[in-house]
């Protein structure tokens, strides 16, 4: 039995602002209200899903919570408790279900039934076996979502801020399974909600079931490693300075394993071509487009001052867009392409997150663009691991140079290169025959990634910043 609303509701509006995947920590809650509360498991312990409406800032937020309720909470799920200890009488206790292994099997069971739970939809993929003997584990480096590991078979991944629609992960990673891409991980099934309203509309994507890789490091680790060893590779007293810029000559040297996700990259821009179209776009819209580049860059400079001394070089780049744009062709694409959105296992690169940039609009993530968005990306990604150690430990200030920095340089370009030449012998569009458009994605997402860590990690603002340094020179 839940507590009374007024007491869950309060205790939510406390538990809420200290969770990780909470997107509201800059404001209060002015009001937060229970849209829907679904009990999926009756009993003690028992199980709710509960949709909360959050308001902050004259806007309002969607929110999903996995509601336990027991007598008697157990050492082991006393760090997920919502609400103060009881204070001795007989009174439930409410914590966040998705630490409990003794109700998270509930959702493996709904999905492998393909049950209908009041608003809740349980899908599966026709033909996909779900096993329900399973025990989650919940991942705890985690974000904005809440992913759970049921045993060495699945990934469950719970969408904590909930959007309009079909998720775009769902929707493309689907897509991808059915169209036998070998580059993404296969989804067994999926959890939604249809609207209480029955206005027709998409239901909403709550939780998305898939493979998961057990055996794979993800590329952000593979690339840190590498570039500590490289850090940590000693020249010989005869070789001369331009040892310092021979990044293969570390043992970790990572430009294999660039060149194969270039690779990988390739064959899952040309999947999602085929799974969901290719349009071409007028002139006029490319030259919108660099406008738009240009408008973010101006409000970014007025809100990050350490950005405007690179102002003319970028403006320069959405310059020269306009200046050549022509009809392009666009499609899906990934949308917040990075090292830590791939895995790289037994088989080979994997793809991961197919949800877009998290500070962008639902429409934003949903717009087609050209497949060399991604490649930016992933080259600023390159850029963010070279630099990544000397701004965790300070062993050379950024703004000083210095050896470190000289290697760091070094080490993005090699792997820069190998990346877009894998890319490249794999079908994807060559970035050196389209270096305008390509400068142009990647200053754009240098803006992006300066507004970002003002905001949320001011510590790595240096990182975008230095790598600007090099790259408008």
């Amino acid at each position: 039995m839940l507590p009374p609303e007024h007491v869950l509701t309060r205790d939510l509006a406390a538990w809420l602002p200290r969770q990780r995947w909470f997107g509201g920590k800059d404001a209060p809650i002015e009001e937060l209200s229970i849209a829907i509360a679904t009990e999926l498991r009756a009993g003690d312990p028992g199980l709710h899903h509960l949709v909360l409406d959050v308001r902050q800032n004259g806007a309002s937020d969607r929110y999903q919570v996995l509601l336990g309720v027991r007598r008697d909470l157990p050492d082991r799920l006393r760090y997920a408790r919502i609400g103060a200890p009881p204070d001795g009488g007989a009174k439930e206790q409410v914590y966040d279900a998705a630490h409990d292994p003794d109700l998270t099997r509930t959702l493996l069971e709904d999905l492998a039934a393909g049950a209908s739970v009041g608003p809740l939809r349980f899908r599966h993929v026709p033909g996909a076996r779900i096993r329900t003997d399973l025990t989650s584990l919940p991942i705890t480096a985690e974000q904005s979502n809440t992913s759970l590991l049921f045993g060495d078979d699945y990934i469950c991944k719970l969408f904590r801020r909930l959007s309009d629609g079909i998720n775009l992960d769902l929707e493309v990673n689907l897509a991808l399974t059915q169209a036998g891409c070998e580059h993404v991980p296969a989804v067994h099934g999926w959890i939604e909600l249809e609207e209480a309203d029955g206005a027709g509309g998409e239901p909403v994507t709550l939780g998305l079931l898939s493979d998961y890789l057990r055996t794979g490091a993800d590329g952000w680790s593979l690339a840190i490693a590498s570039v500590r060893d490289w850090f940590a590779h000693t020249t010989q007293p005869e070789e001369d300075e331009w040892a310092e810029l021979d990044a293969s000559a570390a043992g970790g040297d990572f430009a294999a394993e660039a060149e194969r996700l270039g690779a990988a990259t390739a064959q899952v821009h040309r999947a999602l071509a085929d799974a969901f179209g290719v349009t071409v776009v007028p002139a006029d819209e490319i030259r919108a487009m660099a406008a738009r580049m240009n408008a973010e860059l101006t409000g970014t400079c007025r809100d990050v001052p350490g950005l405007a001394p690179h102002a003319k070089a970028l403006t320069g780049a959405f310059i020269d867009l306009a200046a050549q744009a022509g009809p392009l062709a666009v499609q899906r694409v990934h949308g917040d392409y990075h090292l830590g959105q791939v895995l790289r296992s037994e088989s080979g690169w994997t793809l991961l997150d197919f949800e877009g940039e998290p500070a962008r609009t639902q429409r934003e993530r949903r717009a087609l663009s050209h497949p060399l968005r991604d490649v930016a990306g992933m080259l600023r990604s390159f850029e963010y691991a070279a630099r990544f150690l000397i701004t965790r430990s300070g062993t050379v200030p950024l703004e000083s140079g210095g050896r470190l920095e000289t290697r760091a340089h070094a080490w993005a370009a090699r792997n820069r290169a190998a990346f877009c030449r894998g890319y490249a012998a794999a079908g994807g569009a060559d970035p050196a025959a389209h270096a305008v458009l390509l400068r142009a994605f990647e200053f754009e997402k240098a803006v992006y990634e300066v507004r970002y860590e003002a905001r949320n990690r001011p510590a790595w603002l240096p990182v975008p910043l230095k790598s600007l340094a090099h790259l408008t020179a």
